[in-house]
């Protein structure tokens, strides 16, 4: 997004303008919400060529149009697609860029309805999975194989934060002609530009951050010169559409975004470093922490931080942590995160990691670290770390 008189507008500048045009909606600051699904032309011969800056409403709004252009500016990137949720997103990515007899690698802390998608859904087409340890960095060039059409993965890894070498892994991908593939949910492009890092797909849920509110499902699919027009096509033909309104509500969220990432970075890295402290707490598990392994790659490719981490308990029964969490009055429970609220919730990877082992002492918990005062919330998990004490 440039400047009328050259140069480039700063992240705050771009939220808040990206995407929106008041001249073409009467002076109103947003771009209303179109509902509809026909789109009527003004002559046969129009009709004919579909000469019309809107064709049929799964092929695009004002409204969709909107959010594209804003994500695409936002994300540095050629071109997104939308889709009704985040899952919906990585199935989007995925079937863009693969077919029948494909293999694609994936990472092993990957979060795990892609890892479900994968098993239950790319089988059915002779699509081969192979699952790699996220800490493989270039060795990743070791098992790309000559069908290999896609690398597939997230920094940090779902609910364990691990840290990939992105850069690392593009470079590997792109020297067998693989497509890298991200899911930028944690970060954003606020904190991480995927493309500018050689990701040629990047996928967001929009549910997390856009949203800010808990309060819609959202999925975005920024795209590389490279895998645009696929996906463009892809889209197209899959007709996957998110409704109207949550379009609008993103549109809204977009605007306010980096505001509240960076009071949900800095809630949430004080919290760590206070959970790191106590007693009851054998490791934190965030990439911001001087303490984590994945630390120097975090500092070295990332912007920041946003809201999510987890925790491993020293040894507690799971009675003890269920007396911790049912009391807590203001950590919610519930799988999502990025709203104003905060969250927690129990995890164990054991089950379904194939690659790398997952081994905790104790139990585990992911937090999503909201926007609540943190002497508050501090004061709720301390209540619960007393519950937790008194049922071991």
């Amino acid at each position: 997004m440039e400047k009328r008189g050259g140069g480039h507008w700063g992240e705050r500048t771009k939220l808040v303008h990206a995407g929106r045009d008041p001249s073409e909606q009467f002076g109103f600051v947003n771009t209303p919400i179109y509902r509809g699904s026909t789109v009527l032309y003004p002559s046969y011969d129009a009709l004919v060529s579909k000469d019309s800056r809107y064709t049929y409403a799964t092929k695009g709004t004002p409204t969709t149009e909107a959010l594209e252009k804003a994500w695409t500016d936002i994300s540095g990137a050629a071109g997104t697609a939308l889709a009704p949720s985040g899952l919906s997103a990585i199935a989007l990515a995925m079937m863009s860029v693969v077919k029948a007899g494909d293999h694609v690698l994936v990472t092993d802390s990957v979060y795990r309805p892609t890892r479900e998608f994968c098993a239950e859904h790319l089988t059915r087409f002779g699509i081969e999975t192979t699952y790699y340890d996220p800490l493989i960095g270039a060795g990743i060039a070791d098992l790309i194989r000559d069908n290999t059409s896609v690398v597939w993965t997230e920094a940090p890894g779902s609910q364990t934060m691990e840290m990939q070498d992105i850069p690392a892994i593009a470079e590997a991908a792109h020297a067998r002609g693989a497509v890298v593939a991200m899911d930028n949910t944690w970060a954003t492009p606020l904190f991480f530009p995927p493309h500018a890092m050689g990701v040629d797909l990047a996928i967001e849920a929009g549910t997390k951050y856009l949203s800010g509110g808990s309060d819609l499902l959202m999925g975005l699919v920024s795209a590389s010169e490279r895998c645009w027009k696929q996906l463009r096509r892809t889209y197209e033909l899959y007709s996957s559409c998110p409704g109207p309104e949550d379009v609008f509500l993103c549109l809204r969220g977009i605007r306010t975004m980096k505001l509240r990432l960076h009071e949900h970075e800095k809630q949430a890295l004080e919290m760590a470093r206070w959970l790191e402290a106590r007693p009851e707490v054998a490791r934190v598990m965030h990439p911001a922490l001087e303490s984590d392994p994945g630390h120097t790659i975090w500092k070295r490719d990332f912007k920041g931080a946003s809201g999510l981490f987890s925790i491993e308990l020293k040894p507690a029964s799971k009675q003890a942590v269920a007396a911790m969490l049912d009391g807590l009055e203001l950590f919610g429970m519930g799988f999502s995160w990025g709203g104003f609220e905060s969250l927690v919730t129990p995890f164990n990877c054991a089950s379904y990691r194939t690659v790398t082992e997952f081994a905790p002492a104790g139990p585990c918990l992911r937090f999503h670290v909201g926007l609540e005062d943190l002497d508050d919330l501090k004061a709720d998990l301390d209540a619960g770390f007393t519950r937790l004490r008194a049922t071991i």
